[in-house]
């Protein structure tokens, strides 16, 4: 690509009818150098081009298909124009259309069936002279087929650029009807002419002038169902897009004016008073106000802001006014970013669509073929023109290849949606997919299970320094950091009123620790093994250490001027909603890991109270996406981050999901964005995943199925069978109900309860442990034992030893005060044989999980 950097682009596309129509825009496409990559999409009749041709060279590519293209407009301007007035435009036309046939078609059924099959009274003109009956059903049948002159324009269009579609099929179905009946009309009139009246009478019974009217005004009532269903599908982006308000309130020159939204620029300083929209992305400059931020987070209760906080687009302030200055503005803003992933999830196609595009390709000219072999079939087998008319006539119109061209992008549009709406933004039809095929779940530990908000618990100082002390010369170490292990004790220090020492030639080594010059002295800062490096560690404080991490607490080592200085413990608490959301995941069918460069027994720790499945600890940065590859050989993996500092792994990932991101949509490595911060919201985006997947099988089967039964009853193959035959307008209703079906179908998923739990699966709470960084990817079962009779630490020692004396047991950590052991194996152990162990000291084990 010489450097250039590669974008999708979206283009407006008309004149597309069905799925091959789709595919031919595809191919053409395609084939243009300098595109890598093209997805069109029938729902929106947009499509998204990634590669460096020029606009110009994709436009040619589409009009020499025989089809129109556009670059298509900003978000705002497809809001005004796409989005509000497209669809109803389409409503509106086909309305007319329909009216207008259904007026013309009445009097045509009156006169080819209620008077020539049921002897209905006509004027005397037309009862005693067929020709004249057929002249007028003829001209009924003309105007009708004026009205719908779309079908015959863009069918012969279709044939004439070598890529037939749904409307060629229609024009071939309703113009044979036509012209065999315009034969029939000219045989009447011989017959008539030659003063044989009886058969020019029997040639009445020939005419199909109502079957191409009634064709035509079918398929417009299922082109009508299908415009309304697929304008339904796209309520969700329309309702975001009608959150920006129109207006804004600005000063400039030390006035109020209002402008238009669209006329902000940033830097400018705006009001929002109570009751109003706010315009664009913003800083509270002065004032105060209850913001409404359901839009963006699905919380319904306001959000109290003050001087200094952001606000976003589209959030209404509830109470209160505030002065604020644009920060982000135009396509730039949080509302126009979550209606470009929502606009662009449905321009992409997930991988089931394949298959259905490469039907959809060949399925006109296929249908063609199998209309043609029909009718010279029923000739050969000696049944009449007229029969083998309809049976080809029948083949045609009951075929229907928008089915099958529907089927996925309806569901995606849907699904994505839905999930707009609560706050989970699929960024492609890809990661929606994908999403409901996954069976590993992994978890960064710091701010996706836990709360991200680390804040120091214990000061253990040893020698002379006292808890003060210590803390000042961590704080002064730990300050160059942007370790948030730092930042937790550096807001100690602070909120202790310690002044911190100069610090000088501070050195960092990744996923180990620090060292500086702090007030002259030389300190080390970091885990056990960094700072044992330069300093003798008491067994004590090993010890205390131990107790610390087992309670889920991270220890943070020091040493000054090469003597140990003592241990800073800080944690992490547990999100409300993780437990919550990791049970779930597990009663789904999920495995779920825990991802962490932290400590094993923190690691485990955590693990434990969320009841993961499994525990990596002591991974580097750049070790994350390593292990997420060892977990792609069980099948699809979804890792879940911050998006930033795990942007490697999240790319790495099946499905990379942002969590933690607040309003910051933009995150390039991830391809769902969880908008409420919530791990809870995962279990929920899964199932959404799972029910939108098996919508599209739905639609798919319905789509196959159809087509599938559809043209072999067409073709009159269960006549000789059965005895069952078409009429050509039943076949033609089929046709029209099918798209409207797969599109109804999709729309279920509104209906789709997000938050009903599985409860069809046992939760195993055993924790597989692996340390990354000391034992190169060794699995570590952990299994827990609850003790009576232990009385002081001397009970725990006891059976500290005799348990860590098995040849099967790492470590094992005993509370005599919790009644606990946390016994650590390097292989499966039997349970009786821990129990018998312990009890052997003279305890009683009541369980072992």
């Amino acid at each position: 690509c010489g450097g250039m950097e590669i974008v999708m682009r979206k283009y407006k596309v008309t004149g597309m009818s069905c799925a091959a129509c789709s595919a031919r825009v595809e191919r053409a496409v395609s084939a243009v150098d300098g595109v890598s990559s093209c997805s069109v999409s029938l729902l929106t009749n947009s499509m998204g081009v990634e590669g460096n041709a020029s606009d110009e060279q994709i436009i040619k590519a589409v009009v020499d298909a025989g089809y129109g293209a556009e670059v298509e407009n900003s978000a705002k301007e497809v809001k005004k124009t796409d989005v509000n007035l497209g669809n109803g435009k389409e409503i509106a036309s086909l309305r007319n259309r329909l009216i207008a046939s259904a007026g013309f078609l009445i009097i045509l059924m009156y006169i080819s069936m209620g008077h020539v099959m049921w002897s209905w009274p006509l004027p005397a003109f037309f009862s005693q002279n067929p020709v004249a009956t057929t002249l007028l059903q003829l001209l009924l049948c003309v105007i009708i087929m004026v009205i719908n002159q779309k079908f015959f324009i863009s069918g012969f269009k279709g044939l004439i650029h070598r890529a037939p579609n749904m409307d060629t099929l229609v024009a071939l179905g309703s113009g044979a009807s036509f012209v065999y009946s315009v034969y029939a009309l000219f045989m009447m009139s011989d017959a008539q002419a030659n003063g044989q009246l009886e058969a020019s009478y029997h040639y009445l019974h020939e005419l199909y002038f109502e079957s191409a009217a009634m064709i035509l005004t079918l398929i417009t009532v299922g082109k009508l169902l299908e415009a309304i269903s697929k304008g339904r599908t796209t309520n969700a982006l329309r309702s975001l897009m009608e959150l920006s308000p129109d207006t804004a309130t600005v000063i400039r020159n030390g006035e109020e004016i209002s402008i238009p939204t669209d006329e902000i620029v940033k830097g400018d300083i705006f009001i929002v008073r109570s009751g109003e929209k706010v315009a664009v992305d913003g800083i509270i400059l002065e004032g105060n106000g209850a913001f409404d931020e359901s839009m963006l987070t699905g919380e319904s209760l306001p959000v109290d802001k003050s001087s200094g906080d952001k606000i976003s687009a589209g959030t209404i302030n509830r109470s209160g006014f505030v002065k604020c200055e644009a920060v982000r503005v135009g396509e730039d803003t949080t509302l126009s970013q979550i209606i470009k992933i929502v606009s662009d999830a449905s321009a992409t196609k997930a991988p089931i669509a394949k298959a259905a595009d490469k039907v959809s390709g060949i399925f006109v000219p296929v249908v063609i073929l199998i209309a043609l072999i029909t009718g010279v079939g029923w000739l050969v087998a000696r049944e009449t023109v007229g029969f083998a008319l309809a049976r080809a006539i029948s083949v045609l119109v009951i075929s229907c290849p928008c089915a099958l061209g529907l089927a996925t992008p309806v569901a995606i549009m849907v699904g994505s949606g839905v999930g707009a709406k609560k706050g989970i933004l699929f960024k492609t039809a890809e990661s929606l997919e994908a999403m409901g095929k996954a069976k590993v779940v992994i978890l960064d530990k710091t701010g996706t299970i836990t709360k991200g908000e680390m804040s120091v618990t214990d000061i253990l100082p040893c020698g002379e320094l006292d808890e003060n002390e210590l803390l000042r010369f961590a704080a002064s170490l730990e300050k160059q950091s942007e370790h948030p292990l730092a930042a937790a004790m550096v807001r100690r220090a602070e909120e202790s009123g310690l002044e911190l020492y100069e610090t000088s030639n501070f050195k960092m080594t990744a996923g180990k620790g620090v060292e500086g010059i702090v007030d002259g002295k030389r300190v080390v800062g970091g885990n056990l093994a960094f700072v044992c490096s330069c300093c003798d560690v008491p067994n004590e404080a090993i010890s205390a250490a131990e107790k610390i991490s087992y309670n889920g607490k991270t220890p943070t080592f020091f040493s000054i001027d090469e003597k140990f200085a003592g241990v800073i413990a800080i944690a992490d608490e547990i999100k409300e909603d993780s437990r919550g959301a990791i049970i779930e995941m597990k009663n789904m069918g999920l495995q779920v890991v825990m991802l962490t460069g932290d400590n094993e027994k923190t690691a485990i720790s955590i693990g434990r109270k969320a009841e993961v499945d499994e525990v990596i600890a002591g991974v580097l940065p750049d070790g994350k996406a390593a292990a997420i590859e060892r977990y792609k050989a069980q099948g699809l993996v979804i890792m879940v981050g911050d998006g930033v500092n795990d942007a490697p792994a999240l790319a790495t990932a099946d499905v990379g999901i942002a969590i933690g991101a607040g309003t910051d949509v933009a995150i390039d490595a991830a391809d769902v964005v969880l908008m409420k911060s919530k791990l809870s919201d995962l279990p929920r985006a899964i199932k959404l995943s799972r029910a939108t997947l098996r919508n599209i099988h739905e639609n798919l089967f319905w789509a196959f199925f159809y087509n599938a039964i559809g043209i072999p009853l067409a073709a009159g193959l269960f006549i000789p069978l059965l005895g069952w035959q078409l009429n050509p307008m039943f076949g033609a209703a089929a046709m029209s109900l099918s798209s409207f079906c797969v599109v109804t179908n999709a729309l279920r998923l509104n209906l789709v309860n997000v938050n009903k739990p599985y409860r069809n699966k046992k939760v195993n709470k055993n924790i597989t442990a692996t340390v990354a960084a000391e034992s190169k990817g060794d699995n570590k079962m952990v299994k827990t034992m609850k003790i009576e009779g232990m009385m002081c630490p001397h009970c725990s020692g006891r059976v500290k030893r005799c348990l860590e004396a098995l040849e099967e047991v790492v470590s094992a950590e005993v509370s005599h005060e919790n009644g606990t052991a946390i016994v650590t194996l390097n292989s499966n152990i039997d349970d009786g044989v821990l129990k018998k162990t312990v009890e052997d000291q003279g305890y009683d084990v009541k369980g072992i999980e």
